[in-house]
């Protein structure tokens, strides 16, 4: 955690503060809304983050409180007791105050990101897009990151749940395809540049998708997000640059049933399921990404041989950490 004091902070754990001890220190806010109790008072209700995730927080006593200018995004300094509400932490807050420039603080320093540079990242994907030997499905897909490319260096792949980080959504695509490299060599009858096309374009359109403030962060979609959603958006995109590049219409096709079908169950969006190999694969590359992401964050917050809470993204399962052991 940035602890308060006269030099430079230097470390992000709101998280690692224990329940009943006094945190003071710098964070993120993520979300911020002004209510009322059943008495009628205002209080004000906030989510807390920095690089080691998100608390809760509720400042109860809004009285010779300056919060003005408080929103989404602005650094501030708060004092508090971490409590707990409802089986998670909720910071307490004391005292909050926006942060000034004597604090030489960058905003970017607070925000949880992606474990690996979006640029080292960015540089991998043109490599493994490289070897794609179709020349227009190549071209496609260098045509698109290019337009897209300072976008990916930022996005999340979502306002919450799985890779909802800064540069999530590249660090997304980026394990997608080592795996999927990975396994093209135990089944060889699949075609390749399919299933590097169907990883780089399935999630694309999240971009157009959510909306996404400077650093990275996504908090409610956008008009077209709302109303199509970014599986049509993402066969829309196709279609576009398809017809630009003189895509022939088979393979324009199949890359629109990969990224229409990779949700799988229409409840989740999908109107179809998948109808060849690469396209059955591109969904079980998402949702082993996507669930092995979400276990990995839980497993990092409990103690060997302990449980998480439920999570009801992970059909409301407890993740359980194992004890430490080493082999042999």
């Amino acid at each position: 955690m940035r602890t308060i004091d006269n030099s430079l902070p230097t470390a992000n754990q709101i998280t690692a503060t224990p329940i009943s001890k006094t945190y003071t220190g710098f964070a993120l806010v993520v979300t911020v809304e002004t209510k009322e109790t059943r008495e009628g008072a205002a209080y004000l209700q906030l989510l807390l983050g920095d690089r080691s995730g998100q608390v809760a927080g509720v400042l109860w006593d809004m009285k010779d409180q300056d919060v003005e200018g408080i929103e989404v995004g602005s650094l501030v300094k708060v004092r508090g007791v971490m409590g707990e509400w409802q089986g998670k932490k909720q910071l307490r807050i004391q005292k909050i105050r926006l942060s000034q420039s004597t604090d030489d603080l960058d905003a970017s320093d607070f925000v949880k990101s992606a474990p690996e540079s979006g640029e080292s990242m960015l540089a991998y994907v043109h490599t493994v897009v490289d070897q794609v030997v179709h020349p227009q499905i190549r071209t496609l897909l260098k045509r698109i990151l290019g337009e897209r490319q300072e976008d990916l260096l930022i996005a999340p792949a979502a306002t919450r749940n799985h890779h909802a980080v800064r540069c999530g959504l590249l660090y997304h695509i980026t394990t997608m395809l080592r795996a999927g490299l990975a396994l093209l060599e135990v089944y060889p009858f699949l075609n390749k540049d399919l299933v590097i096309a169907g990883v780089v374009l399935h999630d694309l359109a999240k971009l157009d998708e959510l909306v996404v403030n400077p650093l990275g962060m996504a908090s409610e979609y956008s008009r077209e997000g709302t109303l199509l959603g970014h599986l049509v958006m993402g066969v829309m995109d196709i279609d576009r640059l398809g017809r630009e590049i003189g895509l022939d219409r088979e393979m324009a096709l199949l890359l629109e049933h990969m990224v229409l079908s990779h949700h799988y169950e229409p409840e989740f969006g999908s109107p179809t399921r998948p109808a060849f190999p690469e396209a059955e694969l591109l969904h079980f590359l998402d949702i082993l990404d996507a669930r092995l992401y979400d276990m990995k964050q839980l497993i990092d917050t409990v103690d060997p041989g302990s449980f998480s809470d439920r999570i009801w993204r992970l059909d409301n399962r407890k993740v359980y950490r194992p004890k430490e052991t080493r082999p042999g």
